[in-house]
């Protein structure tokens, strides 16, 4: 999980240097803008009084509407994303349907909003950087099928979850965030109190030796299992290549379209253990054909499943594209001057910040679907926790990486990201 998400990270880190190095690019997202902008201003009071039945008449939460506030809100949330993506070196992708949510976003239109971001933001960057590593079409292409069946399961799920009480799909996508985010971030616990005994072998790149060339038991398996049809990878690192039934693949994909399409992320967390360790794919063929996968996945999501449908917040997607695009960047630079066993632990506050907010907002959720009979008190307190925990995580961390940028200023400039050869580039 941790290796897929430094591959999403370089590809975030890559794409922002690409659209902010960019006159065109960063003329066509001043044309975005303008239009949410100068429309959300004049006609505010309009969408505020009608959003809500566009969106099939469900009130449950607000705000689902245009103001200033919510905007400046979604930039800083696209910012402190940005800045956990670039300075972590792992998408921080992770805490912004929680965020959302948090702010009193729509769980539905948290997911939609997210994918769209996601989307704009792999279009305009030109969709796959070449350093990122090897695409293989048959792979991608493959795995796509599944991809985009397990999106559409999942945006399906959620709609009909909606439809039917917008406090179930909200608690929901509350237990899939909780379960997913306690995983992710206790293993990166774990990871961080390794890397404090060891932290030399920690900051090393598997010594040079590419992930997945070797098989180990289950690839082994899987490999050898002649289902037609066969795909073909890997001719660049074995002789004549290898080969694994695409039904393995398909199977695979549809896991990581149903965890995309649930949760708004691009599933690459997913892909990497998955492609690597499951099926006996290499990491420098993974990560290119991952990135190549989570522009379409995300893309097929966001429009198919949620924009259509009226489940796509826009104004916030537009400001968390800007804050992303400039704390992606500060946050690399930022990993010049920083040991990695200090951004291991605190990717590991993120996630578990993350994961907290979302486990003292299930409670909540329960009782106002009278599954779970709480006092209204208990309920305000837990929910209370969770929010003011995961803002003061967050906020903590952006304020010390802002902080550590202007601190460093003069060292920025001739410093290395520690782990890496003096002129190494982080998105190389």
């Amino acid at each position: 999980m941790m290796a897929g998400a430094h591959a999403h990270a370089r590809w975030e880190l890559a794409t922002a240097r690409t659209i902010m190095g960019d006159k065109k690019r960063l003329a066509i997202l001043g044309l975005m803008l303008l239009p949410v902008i100068l429309g959300g201003i004049a006609f505010a009071d309009e969408i505020a009084n009608n959003l809500p039945d566009v969106l099939g008449g469900k009130k449950a939460y607000s705000p689902a509407f245009y103001s200033t506030g919510i905007f400046i809100a979604s930039i800083l949330i696209g910012l402190c994303a940005g800045l956990i993506t670039g300075c972590i070196g792992a998408g921080g992708g992770f805490i912004i349907a929680p965020a959302l949510m948090s702010a009193g976003i729509k769980g539905i239109l948290a997911v939609g909003t997210d994918l769209f971001h996601i989307f704009a933001k792999a279009i305009m960057g030109s969709v796959i950087h070449r350093k990122l590593g090897n695409v293989s079409v048959a792979l991608a292409v493959t795995f796509l099928i599944g991809a985009i069946g397990g999106a559409t399961c999942g945006g399906l799920v959620n709609r009909v979850l909606y439809e039917i009480n917008p406090v179930l799909s909200d608690a929901f996508i509350t237990t899939v965030y909780a379960v997913m985010l306690g995983g992710l971030g206790f293993y990166a616990l774990a990871d961080f109190f390794k890397c404090r005994k060891d932290a030399e072998a920690c900051e090393l790149p598997h010594g040079g030796k590419v992930e997945g060339a070797e098989l180990g038991n289950m690839p082994k398996k899987l490999q050898g299992m002649k289902l037609p049809p066969m795909v073909r990878f890997d001719q660049s690192l074995v002789p004549g290549g290898r080969a694994i039934s695409a039904w393995f693949l398909i199977i695979s994909g549809f896991v990581v379209g149903l965890a995309a399409g649930i949760m708004g992320v691009g599933g690459g967390f997913l892909t990497f253990p998955i492609f690597v360790y499951t099926l006996g794919v290499s990491s420098m063929t993974t990560v290119g054909t991952d990135i190549f996968q989570i522009v379409f996945t995300a893309g097929y999501a966001a429009i198919s499943q949620y924009a259509i449908f009226g489940f796509i917040f826009y104004t916030l997607a537009m400001g968390m594209l800007i804050g992303s695009l400039l704390g992606i960047q500060i946050g690399a630079m930022v990993t010049k001057v920083v040991p990695g066993v200090t951004i291991r632990g605190f990717y590991a506050m993120a996630v578990l910040a993350g994961f907290m907010n979302r486990i003292f907002a299930l409670p909540g959720k329960l009782s106002e679907m009278e599954v779970l009979p709480l006092p209204k008190t208990a309920v305000t307190i837990l929910d209370q926790i969770g929010i003011w925990a995961f803002f003061a995580v967050i906020g903590g961390f952006a304020v010390w990486v802002i902080g550590t940028f202007f601190k460093n200023t003069k060292n920025l400039k001739t410093a290395h990201p520690p782990g890496m050869a003096p002129g190494e580039e982080v998105a190389s």
